[in-house]
Order: C-alpha cells, then sequence, then structure tokens
C-alpha cells in the first residue's frame, strides 16, 4: 500500500512543482536495460535512481546502479525478461532494501513490465507508477488502438480489422483499401511486424506470421511522413510535447524495413496546420484515455500523407520511448518542467494544480523548441561478432575530415555546444555480441540530420561511420543461436 512521508500542502503551479521534487524524500527509481528514456531525470528530482543491466557509463554516473555479479538466468527474450532479473537479483534487493525511508521502498518506473514484474516488485515494497500491466497491454494492441482512436474522433489511415486466413481472404476483407497494403499484427516493435503487402509473394514472406493472429490492422498504404509526439494524461487534462520527426528505415542505421532508428524536434518542424492538428488529435486520444482509466505518459505515432496533406494515427505507445530523451531536453521543457515529471506527479500523493492550456500554448510556440536530433545506431549485417572495442558513453568531437575524438565525460546531451560534437551512449561494449538488429548505441546531436527531403545528410552518415569505427569485434565463424530479443533496447 502506498504510504506518504512527509504530507505536504497542495502544489499550485509549476514552481511549486518544481520545488516540490527537489526536496523530494521517497526514494524513486527506473527500472530498464538502460537509463537512455529517462536520461537527467535524476536532476530535477532528489533521490532518483536508475537500476540498470547495462552499464552505459562504466561506473562514472552517480545515480546508475548496476549490479556488479551476473546471476544465471534464462536468455532473455524481452526488456520484461531483463526488469524480472533484475529484481531478483540480491545485490537490486539490497540496494533498494538500504534507501528504504521510514520503512517505505518507494516507487518504481519501467520502460516495460508484465505481471510478473508487478509481483515482484510488490514483494520488494515497491508501487509501479503507470497503470496495470495489462490495462497497458491491452492500449498497445494496434487493433485496440484504432478503437479507441475511433471514440475519441481521431482520424487513423483507411483500414480494417480483420482475420487473413490467405492471400485471397486478404483481398476479399480489403476490397476498398486497393492492392498496395500495410499489415500490422497487433504487437509488434520497429518495424519487426510490419509488413508491406502489394501481391502474392510478397504476403508469402510473412503468411505465416499474418495467418497465427486472430485479428490484423489491414491498412491501405499511403506515402507518408512519420512523426512522433508525447503527452502526459493527468487528472488537470492532457498536456501536449510538440510535434517531432522520425528515422525511419534507414538502412545505415536499422536491419529492419520501417523500423524507427531516431526523432528530430525543431522549429517549424511542419506546417502550423499540422502541428494544429496533431495537438488536437493528442488532447482528444489522451482525454479519452483518462475515460478508459489511463493515466500518464504515452506517445502517439502520426503519418502525414504526403499526397493530401492529411494527418492520421499511426500507433500508440502507452509508456515513455525511445523520443522521451528527447522531449525532456528540449528548451520548452527546460524552463518548464519535463514532461515525466507530471506523469510523476501523478503517482505521489500530493495535490497539485496547474494550467494545462498555459504549458500546452507555450508549448506550441515555436520560439520555446530549440533543435536537436538523436539516432539509435544498431548492427545491421546478418553477422555474430564478439565485440573487443567500444567507444564510451559522453561527448565526441567531429574533425573536419569526418575523425571523431573522445572529449569529455558527461550524462546527457546538455554538454553538447556545438554541431561539430555529439553525445553518445554506448549500449554494447567489449564482451558482448553484435547480431543482426543488436543496439550498438545512441547519437544526440545538435541540429538535424535529415533533409527536408527526409534523407540523412552527409553529417548523419559521417558520423555513423565514425561510431561504427571505433567499434572492434571478431566475426563468430560457428554462427551460434542467439537470443531472439523481442523490440529494440530503447524502444
Amino acid at each position: 500500500m502506498s504510504q506518504e512521508i512527509n504530507p505536504t500542502p497542495a502544489l499550485k503551479g509549476i514552481p511549486d512543482i518544481r520545488r516540490y521534487f527537489h526536496k523530494n524524500e521517497v526514494p524513486l527509481y527506473f527500472i530498464s536495460a538502460t537509463n537512455f528514456n529517462l536520461l537527467g531525470a535524476d536532476e530535477w528530482i532528489k533521490g532518483f535512481k536508475f537500476i540498470c543491466h547495462i552499464e552505459c557509463f562504466d561506473g562514472l554516473h552517480p545515480n546508475v546502479f548496476s549490479p556488479k555479479e551476473e546471476m544465471p538466468h534464462d536468455e532473455f527474450t524481452s526488456i520484461e525478461d531483463i526488469n524480472n532479473y533484475l529484481l531478483m537479483h540480491p545485490e537490486v534487493q539490497n540496494y533498494i532494501k538500504l534507501r528504504e525511508k521510514n520503512g517505505v521502498a518507494g516507487k518504481v518506473m519501467f520502460l516495460m513490465f508484465d505481471e510478473k514484474t508487478e509481483e515482484l516488485a510488490r514483494k520488494l515494497g515497491l508501487e509501479i507508477m503507470f497503470p496495470p500491466a495489462e490495462m497497458r497491454t491491452f492500449m498497445d494492441n494496434k487493433v485496440n488502438t484504432n478503437r479507441i482512436a475511433e471514440k475519441a474522433g481521431v482520424t487513423c489511415v483507411p483500414y480494417v480489422l480483420s482475420k487473413v486466413k490467405n492471400y485471397k481472404d486478404l483481398g476479399k476483407v480489403s476490397k476498398d483499401l486497393g492492392t498496395d497494403l500495410v499489415i500490422q499484427t497487433p504487437f509488434g516493435d520497429s518495424g519487426h511486424t510490419t509488413f508491406f503487402i502489394a501481391n502474392e509473394e510478397q504476403y508469402n514472406e510473412h503468411a505465416e506470421e499474418i495467418e497465427a493472429e486472430a485479428e490484423v490492422k489491414v491498412m491501405k498504404r499511403i506515402n507518408c511522413r512519420g512523426s512522433a509526439i508525447e503527452a502526459c494524461v493527468t487528472k488537470h487534462g492532457t498536456v501536449v510535447a510538440p510535434l517531432m520527426t522520425e528515422l525511419v528505415g534507414f538502412k545505415e542505421l536499422t536491419p529492419y524495413k520501417g523500423g524507427w532508428c531516431g526523432n528530430e524536434i525543431f522549429p517549424d518542424s511542419f506546417p502550423p496546420a499540422i502541428r494544429q492538428k496533431a495537438r488536437k488529435y493528442t488532447q482528444l486520444f489522451g482525454d479519452q484515455l483518462r475515460k478508459e482509466g489511463y493515466k500518464g505518459y504515452f506517445e502517439l505515432d502520426f503519418l502525414i500523407d504526403q499526397d493530401n496533406g492529411e494527418i492520421y494515427l499511426g500507433e500508440l505507445n502507452p509508456r515513455v520511448t525511445g523520443a522521451s530523451s528527447i522531449t525532456n531536453h528540449a528548451v520548452f521543457a527546460l524552463a518548464d518542467a519535463p514532461l515525466y515529471l507530471f506523469h510523476i506527479l501523478e503517482w505521489m500523493d500530493v495535490e497539485y494544480e496547474f494550467s494545462v492550456k498555459a504549458i500546452n500554448d507555450r508549448w506550441a510556440r515555436q520560439e520555446n523548441s530549440d533543435s536537436w536530433s538523436q539516432m539509435v545506431i544498431k548492427h545491421t549485417k546478418n553477422t555474430i561478432e564478439y565485440v573487443t572495442e567500444a567507444p564510451q558513453s559522453g561527448i565526441w568531437h567531429m574533425f573536419d575530415n569526418g575523425h571523431i575524438q573522445f572529449d569529455r565525460m558527461d550524462t546527457h546531451r546538455r554538454a553538447v555546444e556545438s554541431e561539430n560534437e555529439a553525445f553518445f551512449l554506448r549500449i554494447t561494449k567489449p564482451g558482448d555480441y553484435l547480431y543482426e538488429g543488436a543496439d550498438m548505441g545512441i547519437l544526440v546531436a545538435r541540429g538535424r540530420m535529415m533533409t527536408e527531403d527526409f534523407l540523412l545528410t552527409d553529417r548523419a552518415k559521417m558520423w555513423i561511420d565514425a561510431i561504427h569505427g571505433k567499434f572492434a569485434s571478431t566475426l563468430i565463424e560457428d554462427k551460434r543461436e542467439m537470443p531472439d530479443l523481442i523490440g529494440s533496447l530503447t524502444k
């Protein structure tokens, strides 16, 4: 049961909320494979700690705890597996016990969790700062997302929801959508379960996965640009951050066609009408989520049709995401409060009030945005390699000839001073294996990494090549079976 430490009078406005978190005495945690999604939260919240399986900072981050001894465990197939392993680890359990305040273990956030995670957290006395896993799973289902959107009055790409038995059956259920289709199974991440189908041959490549589902989402294929927007459902309304571009499917970054591999945030990123409609749709969707019983952080992917200028809902992520770091370090968030602060506030046993409209109006103004990009760099080759050298996390400098050099240690992008510098968060370290789709690291830089035509800039390609050049690995000849980790460690 949640217990209150040092009862606090009602918070009135953003200054009170900021001060409240700077004086926080409740132990708060983010437990995940890495601390990427909530980078910097420890600077806003006293007593906020990261518990991670992957030590990205070689022990130099003051608020990251990673168990030193590897316990025997089954192969990880998901982030949920990693989190459950951490919660069962004696070093983690001891760390949480030692940090108790007045017998209270505290509260915890996860990128991903399941019913087993909930049980393990409960045994440790931790309150999860998210709606139940069952609710998140229901809403994460791409089929259910469209049903929620219908109730909210949010427009989706023309679609049908149906069981598909074979290619002929697909033609029947999608007769009003044309022959160039996109099929999504209910669950999947970063392009793994999004299939582009224009003929029977393409269908047969994915027939087994499609036909195994009781229901799939079949959409008309449109000529679109990807975008993303993060928001938070609070008791006072839905707080909406600015619309971001998405990097999708670049072969230099990901082996997955349609796979997310980064974001950009910058002023005037889209025409005013698109930005306004995206904000409106996000508020409508957030208000509907609240009616469904959900509260807290969520992200929507929007698809912008290049042929008719319409904006459609793509999918919902009911959680913090891979875009959260870039949202929460932007100027608008630093001037008021990061979006995750409003999320955490919903679980802090304190009354508060603030003007959602005033926040949303400020965050919609283009002068309150600055220009940043992030790229998630994956191993794109179909090989298994043993890593012997890897670049360290921190600030790197690029010279005019494209070579890079480590400059200084930092825990996120705040110290990046120019477009010749970037923050790199290493995920794969020496002693790890690279396999197709493995996350190598995340690069965060000032300015754009895509052109106006949504192609990688020369600077982006130089940074990708340079980071790859800092890894050294040995090819494993007897390609042993590697675990099929579902999704990204960061998304």
